[in-house]
């Protein structure tokens, strides 16, 4: 436009003959590199070979034959020789090899009832807030009787044999004294378990297994409370019924399997017949007898329990007042002499290493002595009146 306004009028211009003859170089170059890519294109796909004519090999793999499927035996059915060796007491178990698919069959004797007393009755459980609590099954038997250890009256010279028996308190709590108490005591000796330990369930198991009897040890206020603390949940002669059943509950919660309970301090609050009677009426309810330690002479358990048929026990000798060896032979040898007086005694101790040794020592010679060593449950009908 600019040459055309400054060129004069009707004279042409011309355009300048060395732009006239320069290609457009631009264009030129895409049209090159397209050109190109076509090419390549259109030869692999003509001849399908990505490669690029580069050598290769080619290997031929056959496909494998197909395995054969082993034989699977057939799971026993309820009408199997399993079930029909159980009910002739014992069972039959199969047992295949999982390599070579062998089968062989098994015979495993049946256990005797001591040794399955281990397990828990169901119908003996109840769940409530605080937890599983202990109750008397619909056909009216108790945990007291479910849970004691089974004892023979035996024949001959054996059944007038004064009869002792031991109650070892205050396990749960220390892991070792409890190992010692469970693996090195005698069966017989009866063992309470305080309910702060840890892990009580699998413990009381274990104790119950190795053919100990067991109680629950229940935390009672003691003359000087709180400085003399028996621990969280004590029962107080200051609460009412209602307070000091649910701390009852809390304590009965804590593990199952137990005969009975026993007293864990508590002179105060087993002198208060306001205090400790409705604690005796709610375990009588839920079937459990129990234990008086002895070690209070201002104690109403025996009488209360007594006017609610509550079976019921007081101990005669407290064996480690003062723990040292001798002291415990001379208080296991007053109760020998407590049971030729009565015909039963019941020693109370603690889970003392020195206790747990010298009782040891002391039940492996009782027999020779002329006496005989049962569970604490054994002395409720064999307990003669106080004279």
């Amino acid at each position: 436009m600019t040459d055309d306004l400054n060129a004069p009028l009707g004279v042409e211009t011309k355009p300048d003959a060395r732009r006239r003859f320069l290609p457009p170089l631009m264009p030129i170059a895409a049209g090159l590199v397209g050109a190109a890519i076509i090419m390549i294109a259109g030869t692999v796909l003509l001849i399908r070979n990505p490669l690029g004519g580069e050598p290769r090999a080619i290997a031929a793999i056959a496909a494998p034959a197909p395995r054969a499927a082993e034989p699977v035996e057939p799971r026993p059915t309820p009408n199997t020789t399993s079930n029909e060796a159980a009910a002739e007491g014992g069972t039959t178990i199969n047992i295949i090899d999982g390599m070579s698919g062998a089968r062989r069959e098994v015979r495993v004797a049946a256990t005797p009832e001591s040794d399955r007393s281990a397990g828990l009755d169901p119908r003996l459980t109840e769940r409530s807030a605080q937890g599983p609590l202990p109750r008397v099954a619909s056909d009216g038997r108790k945990p007291s009787e479910a849970y004691a250890r089974s004892f023979r009256v035996p024949n001959g010279q054996q059944a007038g044999l004064p009869r002792v028996a031991i109650l070892i308190g205050g396990l749960g709590i220390s892991q070792n004294s409890t190992a010692e108490a469970i693996t090195k005591l005698p069966g017989a000796v009866s063992l309470a378990f305080a309910p702060y330990g840890a892990d009580l369930e699998r413990v009381v198991m274990r104790a119950r297994s190795e053919g100990h009897e067991v109680f629950l040890q229940v935390p009672m206020e003691p003359f000087d409370f709180p400085d003399n603390d028996p621990g969280p949940q004590t029962l107080l002669t200051t609460l009412s019924a209602e307070r000091n059943t649910e701390r009852l509950h809390w304590a009965m919660s804590r593990f199952q399997g137990y005969a009975g309970v026993v007293n864990y301090m508590g002179a105060k609050f087993t002198a208060s017949e306001n205090a400790l009677a409705p604690i005796l009426r709610e375990t009588a309810r839920r079937g459990l007898m129990v234990v008086d330690d002895g070690t209070s002479p201002r104690s109403l358990v025996q009488q209360i329990a007594g006017s609610l048929q509550q079976p019921s026990l007081r101990g005669d000798v407290h064996l480690d007042r003062v723990p040292t060896p001798a002291e415990l032979d001379a208080q296991l040898a007053r109760l020998e002499a407590r049971a030729r007086e009565r015909g039963f005694a019941l020693g109370i101790g603690s889970a003392l290493p020195v206790t747990i040794e010298r009782v040891t020592q002391w039940a492996r010679a009782l027999e020779s002595r002329g006496l005989m060593l049962v569970p604490v449950t054994a002395g409720v009908a064999r307990r003669a009146p106080a004279g």
